[in-house]
């Protein structure tokens, strides 16, 4: 049975609806919904979590964005949360290949966002997610009018040496070790781990309401990934390099790169933002890893610019607007 766990400090927002949706390939996600809190709706904002996240991390922003006249749908991604697993550890984050992330956002769509919820669609997807999205527009399957990405996953600054982690997980795959964790991989999520040198947030208040919530969320924060995990996340970044792949995203988009991010590269954000014809880019300074989950004034940056860019109508305004905010 699926559930929602709060925590001291990390309610459930009132009024979610749980919904088990089942993938093409046989997979049952856990998703939830939201209405607004305001007398008027401006649309449907989708959540599209990064690598080892779970809905509970997102109450908080699920809540601003009720506030702000919008309806949510939250789900995870197979492989992590309350989500179907591939392997029999489920600690172990892992997918056979990023493919399979398609498959799961076009249940969503089919199962929750067309029949139940209000147009226009809007996403606002973290890291590993902002690179299913990104990927998804340049592919043509992406259903949202514009996109909010935040510390996309466009390459990975904690591995010091990408060009050789890539070649040894494909050889590891091919191997038949694509089921296996990351060398010297393990089941400790990440969120548990100590504030002090965290990659994630600047905030220590917010970090230990993450750190409670993975905990009573168990195997749903998931350890470190799979071999085959780490193999797919090196192919998709190596696409969205591409820049044929980036001229063919449609989708507005607005990217915020996180200013001292130590897990994705902020560089490679900037040069991936200059190259698209149909984004805006902005660099929160001295944010880390997770911008929702950051300090009240670097959170207050982040919701002006996306206040300036998600509306319910008046989009040619909007757009100047953020222009004005990026620079």
């Amino acid at each position: 049975m699926l559930t929602l766990r709060p925590t001291p400090g990390n309610p459930v927002p009132p009024g979610a609806r749980l919904i088990p949706v089942e993938t093409a390939d046989g997979v049952t996600l856990r998703a939830a919904t939201w209405q607004p809190t305001t007398r008027g709706v401006k649309g449907t904002v989708c959540l599209l979590q990064g690598r080892a996240e779970f809905i509970e991390k997102y109450f908080e922003t699920i809540s601003d964005l009720r506030a702000r006249g919008f309806c949510v749908v939250a789900f995870d991604w197979r492989g992590q949360g309350e989500s179907g697993r591939q392997v029999r550890d489920a600690h172990k984050g892992h997918v056979r290949h990023f493919d399979d992330y398609r498959l799961d956002l076009t249940a969503i769509t089919e199962t929750v966002l067309v029949p139940h919820m209000p147009e226009p669609y809007f996403g606002l997807a973290h890291s590993m997610g902002g690179a299913v999205a990104l990927t998804g527009s340049a592919e043509g399957w992406l259903p949202f009018r514009r996109l909010v990405t935040v510390a996309p996953m466009l390459a990975i600054r904690m591995v010091r040496w990408p060009a050789g982690a890539a070649l040894l997980s494909r050889s590891l795959r091919r191997l038949g070790l694509g089921r296996c964790y990351i060398p010297f991989g393990s089941a400790v999520s990440i969120a548990t781990k100590p504030f002090a040198g965290n990659r994630l947030s600047t905030d220590p208040v917010r970090y230990a309401r993450n750190a409670a919530a993975a905990r009573e969320v168990g195997a749903g924060a998931v350890g470190d990934p799979s071999i085959a995990w780490l193999a797919s996340a090196f192919r998709a970044m190596r696409r969205l390099a591409d820049p044929a792949m980036i001229r063919r995203i449609r989708t507005p988009c607005l990217i915020v790169g996180a200013g001292a991010d130590p897990v994705c590269s902020t560089p490679a954000t900037e040069r991936f933002a200059a190259r698209l014809k149909t984004g805006h880019l902005i660099v929160l300074p001295g944010a880390r890893h997770e911008i929702l989950t950051e300090c009240d004034a670097i959170r207050a940056d982040f919701w002006a610019a996306f206040d300036a860019f998600i509306p319910g109508n008046g989009h040619q305004a909007a757009d100047e607007k953020v222009h004005a905010l990026t620079g």
